[in-house]
C-alpha cells in the first residue's frame, strides 16, 4: 500500500527557526528493548530535528515479546533528574510517557508547576502493545486530576481514551466521534485521538480534538507487526515540532506524517520475536538527505 512522500524537508520545522536549539525533555520510563519508551522518544525528537534530554521515571525488563517487570525510580531520584535539566538547559517543550504510579505523577505535576515549560505533550501510556499494564489503576485519577489541566494535548490510544472516559473502546469512526464531548471533559486543551486499533478499516484514522473543532487526520493502514512504540514516537514528534515553533495542529500534522513513514520503513528492520519497533532513522538511508 502506498504511504505520503516524505522527505529531508519535512523532518524539520518548514517554519523560520528560532536561533536557539529546540530542545525537547522527555519524562517517561526505559525499555530495555530499544522500540518504546525513553529511547524511542529520543530517536522521535532526534529524527525530526530537535535535541532530547530526558528524565527517566521507571525501569522496565522489556522486549518484542512484552514486559517481565516495571522497577519505579525512587521520588527524589525523578526530581533530581528534572531539577538537573530544567536548571541549566532551556526546555521548550516536555513530553511525558510513562509515569508508573500516583506518587511520580505528582512529582512531576509540581515540578512542570514550579518551571513553567512552555509547551507540554502527555501520552497517557497505561498499556503497552503486547498488553502489559504500564500504569496502576489507581493512578488514572491522579494522572487527570494533576497533570492534564497543565497540558495542550494528550494522545491516548482507543483502549486508553476508554479508560479515560469509562465508555467502550471505539470499534469505529462513529464510536470515535461519539466519544469525543467526554475527551473534552479531561482537562487538556486537545486531544489526539488515535485511531490505529480499527485494524479493519484501510485507513489509520486519528481525530486532533479542540475546544470548537474536530479534525480528521488519514493515512494509509500499514500492513506489518511492527509498531512497536508508534504512541511514544508520534508523541515525541508532537512536541518536537513544537519546539521549533510550529503551530499545534501543525506539529500534529507533520509527526502524523513522520510516525506514518517510520511504521512503512518498519520492516526493513529485523529486532526481535515480537512486535518490533518503527524505523525512526529511515530516511537516513534515502539519498535525498545525502550531501
Amino acid at each position: 500500500m502506498s504511504s505520503p512522500s516524505f522527505t529531508s524537508s519535512h523532518i524539520r520545522s518548514q517554519q523560520p527557526q528560532d536561533p536557539a536549539t529546540p530542545i525537547v525533555l522527555t519524562i517517561a520510563g526505559s525499555d530495555s528493548g530499544g522500540g518504546a519508551g525513553i529511547q524511542a522518544d529520543i530517536k522521535s525528537i532526534s529524527a525530526t530535528g530537535s535535541f532530547a534530554c530526558s528524565a527517566i521515571t521507571a525501569i522496565t525488563a522489556q522486549n518484542t515479546l512484552g514486559v517481565s517487570a516495571i522497577f519505579p525510580i525512587p521520588l527524589d531520584h525523578v526530581e533530581n533528574q528534572l531539577d538537573a535539566v530544567f536548571s541549566d538547559i532551556n526546555i521548550t517543550a516536555v513530553k511525558i510517557g510513562m509515569l508508573a504510579d500516583s506518587d511520580i505523577i505528582k512529582t512531576v505535576a509540581n515540578k512542570l508547576l514550579q518551571y513553567q515549560p512552555k509547551f507540554i505533550v502527555l501520552d497517557p501510556v497505561m498499556i503497552a502493545t503486547s498488553g502489559d499494564l504500564l500504569l496502576q489503576e489507581n493512578a488514572i485519577n491522579t494522572l487527570k486530576q494533576r497533570l492534564f489541566p497543565l497540558v495542550d494535548i494528550i494522545t491516548p490510544n482507543l483502549p486508553e481514551a476508554a479508560a479515560l472516559t469509562g465508555l467502550p473502546i471505539p470499534q469505529s469512526e462513529s464510536d470515535m466521534l461519539a466519544m469525543t464531548s467526554a475527551l473534552k471533559t479531561l482537562g487538556a486543551s486537545s486531544v489526539l485521538l488515535k485511531g490505529g486499533h480499527l485494524e479493519n478499516q484501510a485507513e489509520s484514522l486519528d481525530l486532533l480534538i479542540s475546544a470548537n473543532t474536530v479534525t480528521r487526520l488519514c493515512a494509509p493502514r500499514i500492513n506489518t507487526k511492527n509498531t512497536h512504540g508508534t504512541g511514544c514516537t508520534l508523541s515525541s514528534a508532537i512536541a518536537s515540532y513544537l519546539a521549533q515553533g510550529n503551530t499545534l495542529h501543525a506539529s500534529v500534522h507533520q509527526a502524523k506524517n513522520y510516525i506514518s513513514q517510520a511504521i512503512a520503513h518498519a520492516d526493513q528492520l529485523k529486532i526481535g520475536q515480537g512486535h518490533g519497533p518503527v524505523n525512526h532513522f529511515f530516511a537516513l538511508n534515502q539519498s535525498d538527505i545525502k550531501q
